[in-house]
């Protein structure tokens, strides 16, 4: 957590809200970080989460729910993963304070890491169905990128896709900024 207030004002909310959390089985541990050092530690680990996840097959997934529907979202596109890939490996993090999550699905132990991995419409097409179930998006703090160019047009209405391509061709006519990637035209 963050603020612009001080150290002590945002401590007390947070170690009320991890008790709490601790209390209703919500969570199975946290750590409070007591310095720099071990706020810096905090982020390392979160970093390495995505790197750890190179080392077998690994869906993933950049999606944005509305916060108060965050723990629905984890639940659900757990549950349904789960079903029809028995032994996946969901793992959510991210920035759920903004609704905001990183649902990276790991290929189950012992499986072949290319026929998990031809196996990623199928289960993008599950992860991004509850996310339009939602209200969210699918596309969140990375942005629709080359691997979404395609897909966004199929949870966003034609007018959308449309207005967005006017856009891009008012401002840049010769299709020079990041050509290819959000929405593509024909200048």
């Amino acid at each position: 957590m963050s603020s612009s207030e001080s150290e002590s004002d945002i401590r007390a909310p947070l170690e009320r809200l991890l008790g709490l959390a601790l209390e209703e089985g919500w969570v199975g541990d946290g750590v409070i970080a007591e310095s720099g050092a071990q706020a810096r530690e905090l982020w390392r680990i979160r970093e390495v989460i995505v790197e750890a996840q190179n080392y077998s097959g690994s869906i993933k997934h950049d999606v944005a729910v509305p916060v108060s529907r965050v723990a629905e979202f984890i639940n659900r596109a757990t549950l349904l993963v789960t079903e029809r890939l028995p032994g996946i490996r969901p793992m959510a993090f991210g920035h759920v304070g903004d609704g905001n999550i990183h649902f990276n699905l790991t290929q189950p132990e012992g499986a072949d890491r290319q026929a998990y991995l031809a196996r990623w419409q199928e289960l993008n097409d599950i992860v991004h169905g509850v996310v339009r179930d939602l209200a969210g998006s699918i596309s969140a703090g990375h942005g629709v990128g080359r691997l979404k160019c395609e897909e966004i047009t199929h949870y966003k209405p034609p007018v959308e896709i449309e207005l967005m391509r006017r856009i891009k061709r008012a401002l840049d006519p010769d299709n020079i900024m990041n050509p290819g990637k959000l929405v593509r035209f024909h200048p």
